[in-house]
């Protein structure tokens, strides 16, 4: 029985959120292509017959495949408005009504943080980056900023309201991948001296 082997490379192309993209080439496949998310990565497989024009068509057409999957659950287009009825239901859910921000808006100048609170004025911006990334993924940075309102620093008081949102881990390793993957230098855990801290 012949050995089956496999070989991992490194791409040129990005993901449709800048991850890195890796090819494995494999002698058991003969025809089939998938594509998979692993560890803040894209692997697409491939049969190890394929040429690198191939590869390269392939790679391209399955990151467009897994974008356009991807972006029809995801939840694009929220309003300011949609951002504030999801705070008052995750505040309902998590924190018992208590978390009342006055406002809950999008940022195009939250680029080196998901999210930020100013507990003195309760406000809330969510980055623009956010946009069409998982449900849970936003739900997890609103509940987040929404814990600011009660603590504004990161200590144990506060993680205990964060993990009550039960993705809060899952989201957390999602956004670091990403960052990671676009080599972000991001403020995961904020200054606890600046009012406006930053979603992990």
């Amino acid at each position: 029985m012949p050995r089956t082997t496999s070989r991992t490379t490194v791409t040129d192309q990005i993901g449709p959120r800048g991850e890195r993209v890796l090819v494995r080439r494999s002698t058991r496949r003969t025809r089939s292509i998938s594509i998979t998310r692993r560890d803040g990565d894209l692997v697409v497989a491939i049969p190890a017959s394929f040429g690198a024009r191939e590869e390269r068509e392939w790679v391209t057409r399955m990151i467009d495949q897994l974008s356009r999957k991807e972006a029809a659950r995801a939840p694009r287009d929220r309003s300011d408005r949609d951002l504030m009825r999801l705070a008052r239901r995750l505040s309902e859910e998590h924190f018992a009504g208590q978390a009342s921000p006055l406002s809950v808006t999008w940022s195009s100048r939250q680029n080196r943080r998901w999210g930020s609170c100013t507990p003195s004025d309760r406000t809330i911006r969510l980055s623009h980056r956010l946009q069409g990334m998982p449900s849970w993924v936003l739900e997890a940075v609103l509940v987040h900023e929404l814990a600011h309102l009660f603590v504004p620093g990161h200590g144990p008081a506060f993680q205990e309201l964060v993990n009550r949102y039960p993705r809060t881990e899952r989201a957390r390793g999602f956004l670091e991948g990403v960052a990671h993957a676009q080599d972000w230098k991001l403020d995961l855990e904020g200054d606890e001296g600046d009012e406006g801290d930053a979603a992990g």
